[in-house]
């Protein structure tokens, strides 16, 4: 299995390096403490996983991810981050693994194992805090983007103008919307409005009844 490092801190990638070449089926292919030059290693040695760091200098290694999810290789998120936050922002990226620099080697090289077999793996402390916060709080089941498009509603904003404030085409938003009533068991715009209101996720804004049904 070919593998390549991209993490900005020296000690990791020395430390990485050391477990991995102990282990005769993985091939490590290169390494890369920059977003910049981990896209052009990633393209020119086209290794079949890469483990990534999420703080990468000023850059984040999501954004690696998502600019390469059209690859054939596979991304494993090694962090030192326990936020669900990001964990969800790791499934969002399309990462296919995310494991704590804590961890100890044998559970690194499951996770590589699992995501050679065409499985995810996800640390399972933050999987199961994650579970229990969902089950407390509906809020949390949402992706940050999700969140943010939540948000948007509450400021009764259009889907043009979500699209436009976030970055994301229409399509997207409409996604998003959907897969908020769904979660947090809402019917319609104006509810969502309301609930984010409510969580001071936006300040209060009197509902336009037409541009809610226009919307709807």
């Amino acid at each position: 299995m070919k593998i390549v490092i991209v993490d900005d801190h020296p000690l990791v990638r020395k430390g990485l390096t050391s477990v991995l070449e102990r282990e005769e089926w993985i091939d490590l292919v290169g390494e890369s403490e920059t977003v910049e030059d981990a896209l052009q290693l990633i393209e020119r040695t086209n290794p079949d996983l890469a483990i990534v760091d999420i703080k990468l200098g000023d850059r984040s290694g999501f954004e690696l991810v998502e600019s390469l999810r059209h690859l054939p290789c596979r991304f494993m998120m090694l962090t030192s981050s326990a936020s669900a936050a990001d964990l969800r922002r790791a499934e969002e990226s399309g990462a296919d693994g995310y494991v704590l620099k804590e961890a100890m080697p044998e559970e690194l090289l499951l996770a590589i194992k699992m995501i050679e077999r065409g499985k995810k793996y996800f640390d399972q402390g933050l999987l199961e805090a994650l579970i229990r916060k969902e089950a407390d709080d509906p809020l949390e089941k949402l992706t940050p983007k999700e969140r943010e498009v939540l948000s948007a509603l509450g400021e009764g904003l259009s889907n043009s103008a979500m699209a436009k404030k976030l970055m994301i085409s229409e399509f997207t938003v409409k996604k998003h919307v959907s897969h908020i009533f769904q979660k947090l068991n809402l019917s319609d715009r104006t509810q969502a409005a309301l609930y984010a209101q409510s969580r001071g996720l936006a300040a209060y804004s009197p509902p336009d009844e037409t541009y809610v049904l226009r919307q709807i």
